[in-house]
């Protein structure tokens, strides 16, 4: 889906943007994921994570993983939180209209990056997911 947007996008308009991006990336990674739901906030509010994350403003984080990464599950795991993907709709916004680049691009870059420090890829292997290679 293209979009062209005369105002700034909606946090819906993001989320249809991210599970669009989920719903393309490559096999087996797409599965993978398929259960991890994407949240959209303007910004991440936790000031006790955000200070934890050694991060001075909620500008500064345009996503963020939550929950217990799989390299770090065991057999018997048993989650204390719901697994969970935030993309913050104001520093991704702020990220577009500084660095110029299509947005559908940078949630994906985001997307990818979030869904990969849960399963404990590398760089390398993010970029490749990115490209769909």
């Amino acid at each position: 889906m293209s979009r062209d947007f005369a105002t700034p996008p909606s946090l819906a308009d993001l989320e249809a943007i991210a599970l669009e991006e989920r719903d393309r990336l490559p096999e087996p990674f797409r599965s993978m994921v398929a259960h991890v739901p994407v949240l959209i906030e303007d910004f991440c509010e936790d000031e006790e994570l955000l200070a934890e994350l050694g991060i001075e403003s909620p500008w500064d984080l345009s996503g963020l993983y939550e929950g217990t990464a799989e390299p770090h599950k065991t057999t018997g795991h048993v989650a204390q939180d719901t697994d969970r993907i935030f993309l913050f709709r104001r520093p991704l916004l702020d990220e577009w209209c500084e660095a110029g680049i299509d947005l559908r691009r940078l949630v994906r870059h985001v997307l990818v990056h979030e869904i990969g420090h849960h399963f404990g890829f590398s760089d390398a292997d993010m970029d490749e997911i990115e490209r769909g290679d």
